[in-house]
Protein backbone atom coordinates (compact mmCIF):
# COMPACT_ATOMS: atom_id res chain seq x y z
CA UNK A 1 0.00 0.00 0.00
CA UNK A 2 1.33 3.42 -1.07
CA UNK A 3 1.91 5.92 1.80
CA UNK A 4 0.48 9.48 1.26
CA UNK A 5 2.29 12.06 2.11
CA UNK A 6 0.59 15.32 3.06
CA UNK A 7 3.55 17.23 3.90
CA UNK A 8 4.89 19.09 0.92
CA UNK A 9 7.79 20.44 3.16
CA UNK A 10 10.86 19.01 2.37
CA UNK A 11 12.89 19.61 5.29
CA UNK A 12 12.32 16.68 7.19
CA UNK A 13 14.12 13.31 5.85
CA UNK A 14 12.85 10.90 8.25
CA UNK A 15 11.05 7.78 6.60
CA UNK A 16 7.75 7.95 5.68
CA UNK A 17 5.47 5.75 8.29
CA UNK A 18 2.27 4.23 6.99
CA UNK A 19 0.17 4.29 10.59
CA UNK A 20 -3.14 2.83 8.51
CA UNK A 21 -4.78 -0.43 7.15
CA UNK A 22 -7.02 -0.43 4.29
CA UNK A 23 -10.57 -2.48 4.48
CA UNK A 24 -12.94 -3.26 1.74
CA UNK A 25 -16.25 -2.33 1.76
CA UNK A 26 -19.26 -1.73 -0.35
CA UNK A 27 -21.42 -0.55 2.00
CA UNK A 28 -23.78 2.38 0.37
CA UNK A 29 -24.08 4.65 3.51
CA UNK A 30 -21.51 5.21 6.03
CA UNK A 31 -21.84 4.86 9.80
CA UNK A 32 -20.57 4.18 12.86
CA UNK A 33 -20.41 0.49 12.61
CA UNK A 34 -19.45 1.43 8.46
CA UNK A 35 -17.21 4.60 8.77
CA UNK A 36 -15.33 5.96 6.33
CA UNK A 37 -11.60 6.19 8.71
CA UNK A 38 -10.49 5.19 11.78
CA UNK A 39 -8.73 7.56 13.68
CA UNK A 40 -6.00 6.95 17.21
CA UNK A 41 -8.44 7.81 20.02
CA UNK A 42 -5.81 6.12 22.91
CA UNK A 43 -4.57 9.15 24.50
CA UNK A 44 -7.52 11.62 23.69
CA UNK A 45 -11.30 11.17 23.11
CA UNK A 46 -12.60 13.15 20.18
CA UNK A 47 -15.56 15.10 19.93
CA UNK A 48 -18.80 14.09 18.04
CA UNK A 49 -17.94 17.18 15.59
CA UNK A 50 -14.34 17.57 15.59
CA UNK A 51 -12.40 20.83 13.33
CA UNK A 52 -8.89 20.28 11.26
CA UNK A 53 -7.31 18.96 8.44
CA UNK A 54 -5.27 15.90 7.14
CA UNK A 55 -1.63 16.26 7.22
CA UNK A 56 1.78 15.05 7.98
CA UNK A 57 4.00 17.17 9.04
CA UNK A 58 6.17 14.24 10.68
CA UNK A 59 5.63 11.93 8.07
CA UNK A 60 3.11 10.07 9.94
CA UNK A 61 -0.56 9.41 8.09
CA UNK A 62 -2.50 11.55 10.23
CA UNK A 63 -4.85 14.47 10.66
CA UNK A 64 -4.64 17.53 12.73
CA UNK A 65 -7.63 18.52 15.25
CA UNK A 66 -7.86 22.13 16.06
CA UNK A 67 -8.66 22.27 19.81
CA UNK A 68 -9.04 24.54 22.18
CA UNK A 69 -5.72 23.97 23.96
CA UNK A 70 -3.69 23.70 20.43
CA UNK A 71 -3.35 21.36 17.59
CA UNK A 72 -2.99 17.95 18.43
CA UNK A 73 -2.29 15.24 15.86
CA UNK A 74 -4.00 11.61 15.62
CA UNK A 75 -2.78 9.00 13.32
CA UNK A 76 -4.96 7.77 10.80
CA UNK A 77 -5.55 3.84 11.78
CA UNK A 78 -8.06 2.49 9.50
CA UNK A 79 -9.37 3.54 5.94
CA UNK A 80 -11.65 3.00 3.32
CA UNK A 81 -10.12 1.33 0.61
CA UNK A 82 -12.14 3.75 -1.49
CA UNK A 83 -11.19 6.72 -0.03
CA UNK A 84 -7.91 6.60 0.33
CA UNK A 85 -7.52 8.77 -3.12
CA UNK A 86 -9.85 11.25 -1.69
CA UNK A 87 -8.37 11.79 1.76
CA UNK A 88 -4.90 12.43 -0.13
CA UNK A 89 -6.21 15.23 -2.05
CA UNK A 90 -7.87 16.46 1.16
CA UNK A 91 -4.68 16.59 2.63
CA UNK A 92 -2.23 17.82 -0.17
CA UNK A 93 -4.64 20.85 -0.32
CA UNK A 94 -4.72 21.29 3.43
CA UNK A 95 -8.19 21.61 3.11
CA UNK A 96 -10.26 22.04 6.33
CA UNK A 97 -13.12 20.05 7.46
CA UNK A 98 -15.34 19.13 10.10
CA UNK A 99 -15.22 15.22 10.87
CA UNK A 100 -18.28 13.66 12.70
CA UNK A 101 -17.39 10.57 14.63
CA UNK A 102 -18.10 8.39 17.47
CA UNK A 103 -15.25 7.14 20.16
CA UNK A 104 -15.12 3.47 20.30
CA UNK A 105 -12.62 0.74 21.50
CA UNK A 106 -10.83 -0.06 18.28
CA UNK A 107 -10.86 4.08 17.73
CA UNK A 108 -12.74 7.15 16.69
CA UNK A 109 -14.94 6.27 13.62
CA UNK A 110 -15.40 8.68 11.58
CA UNK A 111 -18.83 8.93 9.18
CA UNK A 112 -19.05 11.96 7.86
CA UNK A 113 -16.76 14.59 6.38
CA UNK A 114 -17.64 18.41 5.26
CA UNK A 115 -15.51 21.15 4.05
CA UNK A 116 -15.46 24.23 6.43
CA UNK A 117 -14.42 27.72 6.32
CA UNK A 118 -11.07 28.63 6.79
CA UNK A 119 -10.42 29.31 10.59
CA UNK A 120 -12.82 26.57 11.58
CA UNK A 121 -16.12 28.52 11.08
CA UNK A 122 -19.33 26.63 10.75
CA UNK A 123 -20.17 28.11 7.11
CA UNK A 124 -19.95 26.09 4.90
CA UNK A 125 -17.36 27.06 1.62
CA UNK A 126 -19.11 26.26 -1.84
CA UNK A 127 -16.54 23.44 -2.55
CA UNK A 128 -18.10 21.35 0.05
CA UNK A 129 -20.71 20.38 -2.79
CA UNK A 130 -17.93 18.67 -4.68
CA UNK A 131 -16.83 17.36 -1.55
CA UNK A 132 -20.12 15.32 -0.73
CA UNK A 133 -20.80 14.60 -4.84
CA UNK A 134 -17.68 12.71 -4.41
CA UNK A 135 -18.52 10.72 -1.32
CA UNK A 136 -21.91 9.84 -2.43
CA UNK A 137 -20.25 8.72 -5.54
CA UNK A 138 -17.54 6.72 -3.36
CA UNK A 139 -20.28 5.30 -1.15
CA UNK A 140 -22.00 4.15 -4.28
CA UNK A 141 -19.18 2.36 -5.77
CA UNK A 142 -17.30 -1.29 -4.61
CA UNK A 143 -14.29 -1.78 -3.35
CA UNK A 144 -10.96 -1.76 -5.39
CA UNK A 145 -9.23 -4.80 -5.93
CA UNK A 146 -6.27 -6.01 -3.46
CA UNK A 147 -4.30 -5.65 -5.81
CA UNK A 148 -0.80 -3.70 -4.21
CA UNK A 149 0.23 -0.19 -6.12
CA UNK A 150 3.87 -0.29 -7.29
CA UNK A 151 5.28 2.92 -7.26
CA UNK A 152 7.79 2.20 -9.85
CA UNK A 153 4.50 1.60 -12.40
CA UNK A 154 2.74 4.86 -11.30
CA UNK A 155 6.20 6.90 -12.54
CA UNK A 156 5.93 5.06 -15.64
CA UNK A 157 4.75 7.00 -18.61
CA UNK A 158 2.26 4.56 -19.94
CA UNK A 159 -0.40 7.10 -19.44
CA UNK A 160 1.70 9.78 -20.52
CA UNK A 161 0.08 11.25 -23.79
CA UNK A 162 1.75 13.91 -26.26
CA UNK A 163 -1.31 16.50 -27.00
CA UNK A 164 0.61 20.13 -26.59
CA UNK A 165 3.20 21.05 -29.68
CA UNK A 166 5.69 21.42 -26.89
CA UNK A 167 5.33 17.89 -26.00
CA UNK A 168 5.10 16.69 -29.41
CA UNK A 169 8.52 19.13 -30.64
CA UNK A 170 10.19 16.97 -27.29
CA UNK A 171 9.18 13.91 -28.29
CA UNK A 172 10.46 14.35 -31.98
CA UNK A 173 13.58 16.01 -30.91
CA UNK A 174 14.09 13.00 -28.81
CA UNK A 175 13.20 9.75 -30.39
CA UNK A 176 12.11 11.12 -33.97
CA UNK A 177 14.85 9.29 -35.63
CA UNK A 178 12.81 5.69 -34.35
CA UNK A 179 9.90 6.39 -36.31
CA UNK A 180 9.55 5.50 -39.76
CA UNK A 181 11.19 7.58 -42.31
CA UNK A 182 8.10 9.07 -43.90
CA UNK A 183 6.02 9.26 -40.45
CA UNK A 184 9.14 11.08 -39.30
CA UNK A 185 8.99 13.78 -42.33
CA UNK A 186 4.76 13.77 -42.28
CA UNK A 187 5.55 15.15 -39.02
CA UNK A 188 8.18 17.99 -39.23
CA UNK A 189 6.13 18.74 -41.87
CA UNK A 190 2.52 19.35 -39.96
CA UNK A 191 4.59 20.65 -36.81
CA UNK A 192 5.82 23.42 -38.68
CA UNK A 193 1.52 24.00 -40.08
CA UNK A 194 0.88 23.58 -36.46
CA UNK A 195 3.06 26.79 -35.66
CA UNK A 196 2.70 28.42 -38.52
CA UNK A 197 0.72 32.35 -37.84
CA UNK A 198 0.43 31.87 -41.77
CA UNK A 199 -2.63 29.48 -41.77
CA UNK A 200 -6.12 29.31 -40.77
CA UNK A 201 -6.64 28.19 -37.01
CA UNK A 202 -8.54 25.64 -38.37
CA UNK A 203 -5.73 24.11 -40.21
CA UNK A 204 -3.52 24.55 -37.38
CA UNK A 205 -5.80 22.57 -35.23
CA UNK A 206 -6.25 19.95 -37.80
CA UNK A 207 -2.49 19.53 -37.50
CA UNK A 208 -1.90 19.38 -34.17
CA UNK A 209 -4.82 16.77 -33.55
CA UNK A 210 -3.21 14.67 -36.27
CA UNK A 211 0.29 14.47 -34.76
CA UNK A 212 -1.37 13.88 -31.38
CA UNK A 213 -3.04 10.70 -32.95
CA UNK A 214 0.45 9.76 -35.02
CA UNK A 215 3.08 10.56 -31.97
CA UNK A 216 0.58 8.45 -29.68
CA UNK A 217 1.22 4.92 -31.54
CA UNK A 218 4.07 2.84 -30.90
CA UNK A 219 5.62 2.16 -34.50
CA UNK A 220 6.61 -1.61 -33.86
CA UNK A 221 9.00 -3.59 -36.10
CA UNK A 222 7.69 -6.56 -38.03
CA UNK A 223 9.73 -9.09 -35.83
CA UNK A 224 7.37 -11.76 -34.12
CA UNK A 225 7.77 -13.74 -31.35
CA UNK A 226 7.26 -17.92 -31.85
CA UNK A 227 3.96 -18.86 -30.64
CA UNK A 228 3.23 -22.13 -28.06
CA UNK A 229 1.14 -24.74 -30.35
CA UNK A 230 0.26 -26.40 -26.94
CA UNK A 231 -1.06 -23.35 -25.56
CA UNK A 232 -2.78 -22.16 -29.24
CA UNK A 233 -4.63 -25.26 -28.18
CA UNK A 234 -5.59 -24.85 -25.22
CA UNK A 235 -6.80 -21.11 -26.08
CA UNK A 236 -8.42 -22.65 -28.90
CA UNK A 237 -10.77 -25.22 -26.72
CA UNK A 238 -11.67 -22.82 -24.48
CA UNK A 239 -13.70 -20.85 -27.27
CA UNK A 240 -14.48 -23.75 -29.73
CA UNK A 241 -16.30 -27.25 -28.70
CA UNK A 242 -15.43 -30.00 -31.37
CA UNK A 243 -14.59 -29.40 -34.94
CA UNK A 244 -11.10 -30.26 -34.54
CA UNK A 245 -10.03 -29.61 -37.93
CA UNK A 246 -10.63 -26.97 -37.86
CA UNK A 247 -8.21 -25.80 -34.84
CA UNK A 248 -5.77 -27.85 -37.03
CA UNK A 249 -6.42 -25.78 -39.90
CA UNK A 250 -6.28 -22.06 -37.50
CA UNK A 251 -2.64 -23.53 -36.10
CA UNK A 252 -1.30 -24.54 -39.36
CA UNK A 253 -2.07 -21.31 -40.70
CA UNK A 254 -0.51 -19.44 -37.97
CA UNK A 255 2.45 -21.67 -36.38
CA UNK A 256 4.74 -20.30 -39.75
CA UNK A 257 5.41 -17.31 -37.46
CA UNK A 258 7.87 -20.15 -35.32
CA UNK A 259 9.96 -19.79 -38.46
CA UNK A 260 9.68 -16.42 -40.49
CA UNK A 261 8.85 -14.26 -37.27
CA UNK A 262 6.68 -12.19 -39.36
CA UNK A 263 2.93 -12.42 -39.86
CA UNK A 264 1.40 -15.01 -42.17
CA UNK A 265 0.97 -13.71 -45.80
CA UNK A 266 -2.64 -14.19 -46.01
CA UNK A 267 -5.34 -13.27 -43.33
CA UNK A 268 -8.17 -16.16 -41.96
CA UNK A 269 -11.60 -15.88 -43.17
CA UNK A 270 -14.01 -18.02 -41.23
CA UNK A 271 -16.92 -19.07 -43.33
CA UNK A 272 -20.18 -20.76 -41.67
CA UNK A 273 -23.81 -20.33 -40.35
CA UNK A 274 -24.51 -17.93 -37.96
CA UNK A 275 -23.65 -18.85 -34.30
CA UNK A 276 -20.97 -21.37 -34.84
CA UNK A 277 -18.19 -19.16 -33.17
CA UNK A 278 -16.74 -17.58 -35.53
CA UNK A 279 -15.93 -14.31 -33.60
CA UNK A 280 -15.02 -16.55 -30.86
CA UNK A 281 -12.33 -17.74 -33.28
CA UNK A 282 -11.01 -14.43 -34.52
CA UNK A 283 -11.02 -13.06 -30.74
CA UNK A 284 -9.12 -16.61 -29.81
CA UNK A 285 -6.72 -16.36 -32.73
CA UNK A 286 -5.94 -12.39 -31.36
CA UNK A 287 -4.63 -14.21 -27.99
CA UNK A 288 -2.82 -16.97 -29.70
CA UNK A 289 -0.35 -14.10 -31.21
CA UNK A 290 -0.65 -11.86 -28.23
CA UNK A 291 -1.80 -8.80 -29.97
CA UNK A 292 -4.93 -6.32 -29.55
CA UNK A 293 -7.46 -6.43 -31.61
CA UNK A 294 -10.25 -4.30 -33.35
CA UNK A 295 -13.16 -4.83 -34.62
CA UNK A 296 -14.47 -3.79 -38.37
CA UNK A 297 -18.65 -4.70 -38.49
CA UNK A 298 -19.13 -4.26 -41.92
CA UNK A 299 -22.53 -4.15 -41.76
CA UNK A 300 -22.81 -0.78 -40.51
CA UNK A 301 -20.34 0.76 -42.84
CA UNK A 302 -22.18 2.14 -45.78
CA UNK A 303 -19.33 4.48 -47.14
CA UNK A 304 -16.01 4.08 -47.69
CA UNK A 305 -14.96 7.29 -45.84
CA UNK A 306 -16.11 6.26 -43.01
CA UNK A 307 -12.83 3.65 -43.24
CA UNK A 308 -10.71 6.37 -44.91
CA UNK A 309 -11.74 9.41 -42.86
CA UNK A 310 -12.42 12.80 -44.26
CA UNK A 311 -10.33 15.58 -45.67
CA UNK A 312 -8.82 18.77 -43.74
CA UNK A 313 -10.63 20.85 -45.79
CA UNK A 314 -13.88 20.42 -43.94
CA UNK A 315 -14.10 21.75 -40.38
CA UNK A 316 -15.61 18.76 -38.93
CA UNK A 317 -13.24 16.22 -40.53
CA UNK A 318 -11.87 13.45 -38.79
CA UNK A 319 -9.89 10.10 -38.74
CA UNK A 320 -11.34 7.28 -40.49
CA UNK A 321 -12.41 3.92 -38.65
CA UNK A 322 -9.28 2.31 -39.01
CA UNK A 323 -6.88 5.21 -38.47
CA UNK A 324 -9.03 5.06 -35.29
CA UNK A 325 -8.21 1.40 -34.80
CA UNK A 326 -4.45 2.55 -34.18
CA UNK A 327 -4.73 5.23 -32.59
CA UNK A 328 -7.28 3.31 -29.49
CA UNK A 329 -4.68 0.13 -29.75
CA UNK A 330 -1.53 2.64 -29.37
CA UNK A 331 0.05 0.13 -31.71
CA UNK A 332 0.86 -0.77 -34.93
CA UNK A 333 0.63 -4.07 -34.74
CA UNK A 334 -2.80 -5.58 -34.00
CA UNK A 335 -5.32 -7.97 -35.52
CA UNK A 336 -7.99 -6.18 -37.59
CA UNK A 337 -11.61 -8.54 -37.21
CA UNK A 338 -13.59 -7.72 -40.09
CA UNK A 339 -17.34 -8.89 -39.25
CA UNK A 340 -19.59 -10.15 -41.86
CA UNK A 341 -16.71 -9.70 -44.78
CA UNK A 342 -19.59 -10.47 -47.44
CA UNK A 343 -21.53 -7.54 -46.62
CA UNK A 344 -19.15 -5.24 -47.53
CA UNK A 345 -19.71 -4.43 -50.90
CA UNK A 346 -23.25 -3.31 -50.24
CA UNK A 347 -22.61 0.51 -49.59
CA UNK A 348 -24.85 2.53 -49.96
CA UNK A 349 -22.59 5.85 -50.61
CA UNK A 350 -20.06 6.92 -52.74
CA UNK A 351 -18.06 3.91 -54.00
CA UNK A 352 -17.30 0.39 -52.49
CA UNK A 353 -15.89 0.16 -49.04
CA UNK A 354 -14.66 -3.67 -50.15
CA UNK A 355 -12.54 -1.57 -52.36
CA UNK A 356 -10.80 0.26 -49.43
CA UNK A 357 -10.04 -2.86 -47.46
CA UNK A 358 -8.00 -4.60 -50.78
CA UNK A 359 -5.31 -1.58 -49.02
CA UNK A 360 -5.40 -2.80 -45.82
CA UNK A 361 -4.88 -6.31 -46.86
CA UNK A 362 -2.11 -6.01 -48.96
CA UNK A 363 0.23 -5.00 -46.19
CA UNK A 364 1.83 -2.14 -48.36
CA UNK A 365 0.73 0.73 -46.40
CA UNK A 366 -2.67 2.54 -45.34
CA UNK A 367 -3.55 6.02 -46.27
CA UNK A 368 -5.91 7.87 -44.23
CA UNK A 369 -7.48 11.18 -46.09
CA UNK A 370 -7.98 13.04 -42.61
CA UNK A 371 -3.51 11.66 -41.99
CA UNK A 372 -2.24 12.34 -45.13
CA UNK A 373 -0.13 9.72 -44.68
CA UNK A 374 0.62 6.27 -45.38
CA UNK A 375 0.47 4.12 -42.50
CA UNK A 376 2.57 0.51 -42.25
CA UNK A 377 0.69 -2.15 -42.15
CA UNK A 378 3.27 -5.12 -42.03
CA UNK A 379 2.20 -5.73 -38.21
CA UNK A 380 -1.54 -5.75 -39.05
CA UNK A 381 -3.29 -9.36 -39.44
CA UNK A 382 -6.98 -9.39 -40.96
CA UNK A 383 -8.93 -12.38 -39.61
CA UNK A 384 -12.29 -11.79 -41.40
CA UNK A 385 -15.86 -13.77 -40.64
CA UNK A 386 -18.85 -14.53 -43.44
CA UNK A 387 -21.83 -16.26 -43.52
CA UNK A 388 -21.71 -16.55 -47.51
CA UNK A 389 -18.56 -16.62 -49.08
CA UNK A 390 -20.49 -16.37 -53.07
CA UNK A 391 -21.07 -12.19 -52.36
CA UNK A 392 -17.17 -12.01 -51.50
CA UNK A 393 -15.28 -10.90 -54.80
CA UNK A 394 -12.16 -12.62 -55.62
CA UNK A 395 -9.72 -10.24 -55.28
CA UNK A 396 -10.76 -10.23 -51.07
CA UNK A 397 -10.93 -14.00 -50.89
CA UNK A 398 -7.53 -14.51 -52.76
CA UNK A 399 -6.37 -12.17 -49.38
CA UNK A 400 -7.58 -14.86 -47.04
CA UNK A 401 -6.86 -18.69 -46.27
CA UNK A 402 -10.35 -19.69 -46.01
CA UNK A 403 -11.58 -22.26 -43.39
CA UNK A 404 -14.94 -23.74 -43.39
CA UNK A 405 -16.75 -23.57 -39.84
CA UNK A 406 -19.31 -26.36 -40.02
CA UNK A 407 -22.58 -26.20 -38.21
CA UNK A 408 -22.60 -28.82 -35.16
CA UNK A 409 -24.09 -31.68 -35.30
CA UNK A 410 -26.91 -32.80 -32.45
CA UNK A 411 -24.55 -35.03 -30.69
CA UNK A 412 -21.82 -31.97 -30.21
CA UNK A 413 -25.07 -29.73 -29.82
CA UNK A 414 -26.09 -32.08 -26.57
CA UNK A 415 -22.85 -32.05 -25.09
CA UNK A 416 -22.39 -27.96 -25.95
CA UNK A 417 -26.12 -27.74 -24.07
CA UNK A 418 -25.42 -29.65 -21.17
CA UNK A 419 -21.64 -29.30 -20.46
CA UNK A 420 -21.47 -25.64 -21.39
CA UNK A 421 -24.57 -23.41 -21.74
CA UNK A 422 -27.13 -24.61 -19.20
CA UNK A 423 -24.30 -25.03 -16.38
CA UNK A 424 -22.99 -21.17 -17.13
CA UNK A 425 -26.66 -19.69 -16.86
CA UNK A 426 -26.96 -21.78 -13.75
CA UNK A 427 -23.62 -19.88 -12.24
CA UNK A 428 -24.66 -16.70 -13.37
CA UNK A 429 -28.28 -17.00 -11.96
CA UNK A 430 -27.13 -18.29 -8.56
CA UNK A 431 -28.83 -21.43 -8.73
CA UNK A 432 -27.04 -24.98 -8.02
CA UNK A 433 -26.90 -27.81 -10.41
CA UNK A 434 -29.21 -29.79 -8.08
CA UNK A 435 -31.93 -27.21 -8.42
CA UNK A 436 -32.21 -27.76 -12.45
CA UNK A 437 -31.74 -31.15 -12.97
CA UNK A 438 -31.96 -31.89 -17.30
CA UNK A 439 -33.51 -35.21 -17.71
CA UNK A 440 -31.75 -36.97 -21.07
CA UNK A 441 -35.44 -36.84 -22.74
CA UNK A 442 -35.40 -33.26 -21.90
CA UNK A 443 -31.55 -32.56 -23.42
CA UNK A 444 -33.37 -34.41 -26.42
CA UNK A 445 -36.45 -32.94 -27.02
CA UNK A 446 -34.27 -29.56 -26.29
CA UNK A 447 -31.99 -30.61 -29.36
CA UNK A 448 -35.80 -31.86 -31.37
CA UNK A 449 -36.87 -28.08 -30.98
CA UNK A 450 -33.92 -26.46 -32.36
CA UNK A 451 -32.91 -28.77 -34.57
CA UNK A 452 -33.67 -26.47 -37.82
CA UNK A 453 -31.38 -23.95 -36.50
CA UNK A 454 -27.75 -23.11 -37.35
CA UNK A 455 -24.97 -22.64 -34.53
CA UNK A 456 -25.80 -22.84 -30.57
CA UNK A 457 -27.43 -19.08 -30.22
CA UNK A 458 -30.59 -20.56 -30.47
CA UNK A 459 -29.42 -22.93 -27.60
CA UNK A 460 -28.06 -20.33 -25.37
CA UNK A 461 -31.50 -18.86 -25.28
CA UNK A 462 -32.96 -21.67 -24.48
CA UNK A 463 -30.50 -22.13 -21.41
CA UNK A 464 -31.69 -18.64 -20.49
CA UNK A 465 -35.66 -19.44 -20.45
CA UNK A 466 -34.96 -22.90 -18.91
CA UNK A 467 -32.61 -21.07 -16.06
CA UNK A 468 -35.18 -18.48 -15.37
CA UNK A 469 -38.23 -20.74 -15.30
CA UNK A 470 -36.61 -22.74 -13.10
CA UNK A 471 -35.83 -20.23 -10.54
CA UNK A 472 -39.43 -19.04 -10.63
CA UNK A 473 -40.70 -21.86 -9.50
CA UNK A 474 -38.00 -22.20 -6.87
CA UNK A 475 -38.85 -18.81 -5.42
CA UNK A 476 -42.30 -18.49 -6.46
CA UNK A 477 -43.70 -21.78 -5.81
CA UNK A 478 -41.49 -22.76 -3.25
CA UNK A 479 -40.49 -25.92 -4.73
CA UNK A 480 -36.51 -26.95 -3.90
CA UNK A 481 -35.76 -28.26 -7.42
CA UNK A 482 -37.23 -28.19 -10.89
CA UNK A 483 -36.99 -31.52 -13.12
CA UNK A 484 -36.38 -30.03 -16.96
CA UNK A 485 -38.59 -32.61 -19.01
CA UNK A 486 -39.41 -33.39 -22.13
CA UNK A 487 -43.15 -32.25 -21.28
CA UNK A 488 -41.63 -28.88 -19.75
CA UNK A 489 -39.25 -28.30 -22.85
CA UNK A 490 -42.57 -28.69 -25.07
CA UNK A 491 -44.81 -26.27 -22.80
CA UNK A 492 -41.91 -23.77 -22.69
CA UNK A 493 -41.30 -23.87 -26.54
CA UNK A 494 -44.64 -24.60 -28.00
Amino acid sequence: MAVFDFSNSPSDNKEAICTYETFASNESEATEDNPILVLDNKNKKWSHHSVGKFTNPIKRTSFEFEEEDGVVSADILKIDSRFVSLLQWLGENHINVRLSGVNKEDGYAVYKIREIAFGGGTKLSAEDGFLQFMIERLLSSNAPSEEEVDEETLEMGDSMKLTSIQSITDFMNCAGRTLPDNIRLWARRNLAVARSNEVSPEEKRHAQRALSIMMNIKWKNNYFKAIDPKEARRILDEELYGMEQVKQRIIETVIQINRTHTLPAYGILLVGPAGTGKSQIAYAVARILKLPWTTLDMSSINDPEQLTGSSRVYANAKPGIIMEAFSMAGESNLVFIINELDKAASGKGNGNPADVLLTLLDNLGFTDNYMECMIPTVGVYPIATANDKSLISAPLMSRFAVIEIPDYTPEEKKVIFSKFALPKVLKRMGLNASECVLTDEGLDAIIDVFSNTSGIRDLEQAAEHIAANSLYQIEVDKVDSVKVTAEMVRKLFG
